[in-house]
């Protein structure tokens, strides 16, 4: 149980921080990305920004986007299994959203199992309206996914208030 959650960190993620993540994904989803993935991610992906939240130096979650142009499209975001429940997964989302705005992104977009009605009402929280559906999106079960939208513009004059 996490007592303050102003003693959580922010960070990019590194290299070295690839076996906590796949760790946390392997918890959190049914078809996890591989070490391969996430070391592609952070070399050759231009678009790709990942982001760590610590506590006490432990990882306890992780957040993954592209931005391309002034869209952003989140990857992945999950939180320890036993630090769930905590409004940490917000705090988080809220960070990468926060960070898109900061390089330029006006527009957030994420696809969710349309089972995962915790997720989703996470998602409508911060902001995010369904758009559509993706059919046969997840490979494991052919489930679809609910594809969200979310305006930044909250975030915009806070960005260019930290621009010097």
């Amino acid at each position: 149980m996490i007592n303050n959650q102003a003693n959580l960190v922010f960070r990019s993620m590194t290299m070295a921080d690839i076996s906590s993540i796949v760790a946390i994904e392997q918890e959190a989803f049914t078809t996890p990305w591989t070490p391969e993935a996430f070391k592609n991610e952070l070399t050759s992906n231009m678009f790709a920004r990942y982001m760590i939240m610590e506590h006490d130096d432990e990882i306890i979650g992780y957040g993954g986007m592209w931005i391309i142009v002034d869209e952003a499209h989140v990857t992945n975001i999950a939180v320890r299994a036993d630090h769930r429940g905590q409004g940490l997964g917000e705090r988080l989302l809220t960070e990468l959203q926060q960070t898109a705005a900061f390089f330029g992104a006006n527009k957030m977009t994420l696809e969710v199992r349309v089972s995962n009605e915790i997720a989703q009402r996470l998602y409508r929280k911060l902001g995010f309206k369904p758009a559509g559906i993706r059919p046969a999106y997840y490979s494991d079960d052919n489930e679809d996914a609910l594809i969200m939208w979310a305006d930044l513009e909250r975030y915009r004059s806070e960005a260019e208030e930290q621009e010097w």
